[in-house]
């Protein structure tokens, strides 16, 4: 198990906003390490590279590129991310981009709390090859 805290808790027991939640976290700092070890920069300029990966819209295309890798089971904590209800959908993302990145977040999460690091670097790298 690769986790930062090796706390017992079952994924599969977590609704998918609650996936989501994490994943948040975890794909972000997948893109702020990958900004960083590119090389020093003023971190206004990482900030708005950073911002410009995690959005909704980038997070949306990277669904679409990263469907075809992925597992069943992905696949399924994907699509509960993507149709869980949310509570708002910020103004600069349409609904169905908004769904696609809580869908990513979600799985990203649930990768995450299981442990299982390299599947996330797996994917994270095919986003970067595509």
């Amino acid at each position: 198990m690769e986790r930062f805290l090796d706390l017992p808790c079952d994924p599969k027991q977590f609704s998918p906003l609650t996936l989501a939640f994490i994943g948040d976290a975890v794909f972000e700092l997948f893109v702020r390490e990958k900004l960083v070890c590119r090389g020093n920069c003023p971190v206004n300029r990482l900030h708005q590279a950073s911002v410009k990966e995690v959005c909704c819209t980038a997070q949306a295309q990277a669904v679409e590129r990263l469907k075809p890798l992925l597992t069943a089971e992905e696949a399924d904590i994907l699509r509960r991310g993507r149709n869980a209800h949310v509570g708002h959908v910020p103004k600069n993302a349409s609904v169905a981009e908004y769904h696609a990145a809580t869908g990513l977040e979600a799985l990203f999460g649930y990768l995450y709390l299981c442990g299982n690091l390299q599947r996330l670097q797996v994917l994270f790298e095919a986003l970067e090859e595509a």
